[in-house]
Parts: C-alpha cells; sequence; structure tokens
C-alpha cells in the first residue's frame, strides 16, 4: 500500500471538518454568539480553500483556491452586519473568477442542449433583476455574474456535477431573495439557503480540484 503521508493526512482532516462544519452550521448558529458564528461560517468554506491552496501547482488550482477564498470572504462579511453589500462583492468576485476557470477548460463543440442551458441562464440572469428589482444596478450585475457563472460550468469540460453545484449556488442565492421579500419565512426556507450554498461549493471544489489534479497542467 502507498504511504500515506503527513500532508495528505492534514488534507483529508481539513476536508473532513469542512464537510461535519458545513453540514451542522446551519443548526448550531442560532446558539452561537455573532463572533464565534461569524467564524464558523467562515470556516466551512474556508477550509476548502486552504485544501485548494495546498494543492494548487497551476493557474487553474490558484483560480480555484481564489473562488474558495472569495467564497469564504463572502461569508464572513454577510455574517458582519452592514456588510451585506460588500459581501456580494466579495461572492462577484469569486464568480468572475469562476468564470475565468471554468472557459479556460470549457467544452468543445458545446452540444445543442447545452448551449440552449447557456443561453437560458444568460437571458434569465438579464431579464429577472429588470422585472423583480428594477433600477437596482448592483443587483443586476450580480445576477449576471452568477447567471454567467453557471453557464460557464455548464460549458465546461469538467464533470457534471460541477454545473449541479454551481446550479444550486444559484438556487440558494435565488432563495435568499425571496427570504428578503418574506422576512417572515420559516426555518426550513434558512437550512435550504445554506445546504444548497455549502454542498454546490464542495461540489464545485472536489470535481474541480480532481480534474486539475489528475489532468496535465494549465
Amino acid at each position: 500500500m502507498p504511504q500515506v503521508t503527513a500532508r495528505t493526512q492534514i488534507v483529508r482532516v481539513l476536508i473532513a471538518a469542512s464537510l461535519l462544519l458545513g453540514s451542522v452550521y446551519p443548526l448550531i448558529e442560532p446558539q452561537l454568539a455573532p463572533v464565534p458564528g461569524v467564524v464558523l461560517k467562515g470556516l466551512c468554506i474556508g477550509l476548502l480553500a486552504l485544501v485548494a491552496l495546498l494543492w494548487a501547482r497551476s493557474t487553474d488550482g490558484w483560480l480555484l483556491a481564489g473562488v474558495m477564498a472569495a467564497g469564504t470572504a463572502g461569508d464572513v462579511l454577510l455574517g458582519m452586519p452592514g456588510r451585506f453589500e460588500v459581501g456580494a462583492a466579495a461572492f462577484g468576485v469569486g464568480h468572475i473568477l469562476a468564470i475565468t476557470l471554468y472557459l479556460r477548460n470549457r467544452r468543445r463543440p458545446l452540444d445543442a442542449l447545452t448551449l440552449a442551458i447557456v443561453a437560458a441562464l444568460l437571458v434569465a440572469g438579464v431579464a429577472l433583476p429588470r422585472m423583480l428589482v428594477a433600477g437596482n444596478t448592483g443587483l443586476a450585475v450580480y445576477a449576471l455574474l452568477l447567471t454567467g457563472m453557471t453557464a460557464a460550468a455548464f460549458a465546461s469540460r469538467f464533470d457534471r456535477r460541477v454545473p449541479l453545484g454551481a446550479l444550486m449556488f444559484l438556487v440558494s442565492d435565488a432563495l435568499i431573495a425571496v427570504r428578503l421579500q418574506h422576512p417572515g419565512s420559516g426555518p426550513a426556507l434558512g437550512l435550504a439557503v445554506w445546504w444548497l450554498y455549502y454542498f454546490g461549493q464542495f461540489l464545485i471544489f472536489w470535481f474541480v480540484a480532481g480534474a486539475i489534479r489528475s489532468g496535465p497542467a494549465r
């Protein structure tokens, strides 16, 4: 059997810790004080960012680490009072990095179904903010980045669970918009928002990292 190195053991512990924290965070968050709550929230994706950083050996690897780091920053900032716009901007940076990563690894040629999905996502990204919250330029830009990131994931060469993760991220953000419009919504909506987001991010991390580590450096 190949020897398991200390580095590999550390990586396994970090990933397992991320999965554990990401699973239980929304269940214990109401009982946490504000500062520990923000720290714990940041660790969920932050541990994946650290693993991506440890694994990074190419431009694609650094881009993946940047995507996870931007998500970590967004999580922490959104958990702080009055930092909603800055947190959304951090996620926007992550979407730009993800779009760059996916387009560097796009499939050629794209089949008709993928082209239709990409077109539908981009149209939705342009049209929906105008229909739902007209005049909010920041939201319009963010929606286009989010749907653009999801469309680019569908157009990429990565395992199909990567675009599934991107779609889960998109649905999570859509549910946040629903929750903002209906503040009295029950706890089930909050659980769905977090678990769709976290496990969507985990799918992106795991399957993009696997493809990068098993393929030629890019």
